[in-house]
């Protein structure tokens, strides 16, 4: 039986991966990155956190670039329309987690952005208040797609894995759930799942609305 669902954030409660988008390819141009390589270096590093994304920009660009320097500024640019223009909801954010509220399932996160941004983020789209917990890329060694955060994320609740979902846009997302043993749900955003990914998806939906059609 099926007692919690739990959340990725970016490109799943808030629409971040566009800005992040926006912002990985003005510092590929201020770098004079190979956007091609750049788009590879997005992609991949989407559900990941900082040392995970750093290891893959080094294994793209070379181990002597400046990964960490690289996410600095692609935060820092990020910061700048985040306190300008603010972070919109995906489609059916609010309506989707009433329901699940409505009918008793428990409700977590597990986000690879710092838990720092991620309660900022959280607390100014007025949506913080539906989660019962908030494991974040800060507090494991790997995130996604290591099963790690969503096993501390499973755990936090008191639950078995097969008792949660989890709710993913990511391909590095899924895989990470589908590992730790959850039923998985994906919504896409910017990347739409391939075969490989196909096979690890359980549900895969339009939006967070059609979630109430099938729990």
């Amino acid at each position: 039986m099926i007692k919690a669902f739990v959340f990725d954030m970016d490109g799943i409660l808030l629409d971040t991966e566009s800005i992040c988008w926006g912002t990985w390819t003005s510092v590929g141009k201020e770098l004079g990155l190979d956007p091609v390589k750049m788009e590879e270096a997005n992609f991949r590093c989407m559900g990941t956190n900082k040392a995970d994304s750093v290891r893959i920009l080094k294994e793209i660009f070379g181990q002597d670039f400046d990964g960490a320097g690289a996410l600095a500024r692609s935060s820092e640019l990020f910061h700048i329309i985040e306190e300008k223009d603010g972070i919109p909801l995906m489609k059916g954010v609010v309506e989707c987690l009433e329901y699940l509220k409505s009918k008793n399932y428990r409700i977590c996160l597990a986000s690879s952005t710092r838990e720092v941004s991620v309660r900022r983020q959280l607390t100014r789209a007025g949506i913080i208040g539906y989660f019962e917990t908030i494991t974040t890329g800060d507090m494991v060694e790997h995130s996604k797609p290591d099963p790690e955060i969503y096993q501390m994320a499973v755990k936090s609740l008191g639950l078995s894995p097969s008792e949660c979902v989890c709710v993913e846009d990511s391909y590095n997302g899924i895989r990470s759930g589908k590992a730790a043993g959850l039923t998985t749900i994906m919504v896409p955003d910017r990347v739409q799942p391939d075969e490989e990914i196909l096979k690890q998806v359980d549900l895969l939906l339009e939006s967070l609305l059609e979630i109430k059609k099938y729990f």
